[in-house]
């Protein structure tokens, strides 16, 4: 909001790897945004192409099993990390964060909300996506070790 405010018509900001991007990185190309494997920490294993979307990932990878399962009150475990794409950094932030808390189920809660699409790798490394997320994606498929459901 303060960049748009002064005028800012494209930039990429990384608040601790959770991303906001407006505009362009270079004229009519999109932003770049990866989302890290969770075990082999040089790979991405999608890459979104963000042009005025917040994408925010919760996982165990950078924290540790930080994110509690409300039901139990112990770490949620059932996933490695849950990314989501919507139209900015703090309501995608949010949202990964309960539906990383939820395993799968979070999948289907943010497929029924409007504006955001979801991508969770458990620990089996196996993917999920919700049915917009390769909208925003590159074509390339999962990164090798990664398999779809």
């Amino acid at each position: 909001a303060i960049l748009d405010r002064h005028g800012c018509q494209n930039y990429f900001v990384d608040a601790g790897g959770d991303v906001q991007t407006r505009g362009w990185s270079e004229p009519r190309v999109p932003w770049r945004v990866g989302i890290r494997h969770p075990v082999e920490k040089d790979k991405v294993t999608r890459v979104i192409r963000a042009t005025g979307l917040g994408v925010a990932t919760s996982g165990t990878y950078e924290k540790g099993a930080h994110i509690l399962d409300p039901h139990t009150g112990h770490p949620a475990t059932e996933l490695l990390c849950m990314t989501v794409v919507g139209p900015d950094i703090l309501e995608a932030d949010v949202y990964a964060t309960a539906a990383f808390a939820m395993g799968r189920r979070g999948l289907d809660f943010i497929e029924r909300l409007p504006g955001l699409e979801a991508y969770a790798i458990g620990p089996d490394l196996v993917a999920s996506w919700t049915a917009g997320f390769d909208a925003y994606c590159e074509a390339a498929a999962p990164a090798r070790g990664v398999r779809r459901t």
